[in-house]
C-alpha cells in the first residue's frame, strides 16, 4: 500500500489533539459527540483510496443522522498522514441512539469494518458495542490478532485496500 508513513510519536500526538478537540466540543455544547476516523493497521493511515473510504462513510453517516432528524451543533473534518478523522457535535438526540446507528453503519457495509464510529456521552464517556469486531482477515476477534500479531501487515494492507476499493 502506498501513502506516507507514520510513526507511533505522531499517532500519540494526534489522538491527544483528538481528546482535546473532543473536549472543546463538550464544553462548548454540552452535546454527545460523533467522533468518525478509518482504523486502518500498520503505518500508512491514509492515501487516496483510504480517502474516497472515508469519505463514502462520511456520506453515508451524514445521510442516516439526516434520517433520524439530528441536528450538527458544529463538525470538524481532518486530514492529516495520521489519518482522515470527522468529529460531529449532535445536539438533542440520545447517545445510544448514536451507537445503534454507528454499529449499524459500521456492521452494513463492507468497508464498515474499517469504520471507526465512536460515540461519546455529553459528559465524556465513549459508549461501547455490545461485541468485538472481526478481524480483517479471519473470522476471529481483531483484538485477539492485534495482540498475538496473527496476520503481517502486508496482508492487513492488502485486507484494507481491497475493502477500499469496493467503495469505487
Amino acid at each position: 500500500m502506498t501513502g506516507n508513513e507514520i510513526n507511533l510519536t505522531q499517532m500519540l500526538e494526534r489522538r491527544e489533539k483528538r481528546f482535546f478537540q473532543q473536549q472543546n466540543f463538550l464544553t462548548k455544547y454540552n452535546s454527545p459527540l460523533i467522533s468518525f476516523s478509518m482504523n486502518i493497521p500498520g503505518p500508512i493511515k491514509t492515501n487516496d483510496l483510504i480517502l474516497n473510504a472515508f469519505l463514502f462513510g462520511k456520506k453515508i453517516l451524514l445521510s442516516e443522522l439526516k434520517n433520524i432528524h439530528a441536528e450538527i451543533n458544529d463538525s470538524l473534518e481532518i486530514h492529516e498522514n495520521t489519518g482522515d478523522e470527522l468529529l460531529l457535535s449532535i445536539k438533542n438526540i440520545n447517545p445510544e441512539i448514536l451507537k445503534n446507528l454507528a454499529v449499524k453503519i459500521e456492521n452494513d457495509y463492507p468497508v464498515g469494518r474499517l469504520f471507526d464510529i465512536d460515540v461519546i456521552d455529553s459528559k465524556g464517556r465513549k459508549l461501547s458495542r455490545e461485541n468485538f469486531r472481526k478481524c480483517l482477515i479471519c473470522e476471529k476477534q481483531a483484538q485477539d490478532c492485534a495482540r498475538s500479531r496473527t496476520h503481517s501487515i502486508k496482508e492487513m494492507q492488502d485486507a484494507v485496500e481491497n475493502l477500499c476499493k469496493i467503495t469505487l
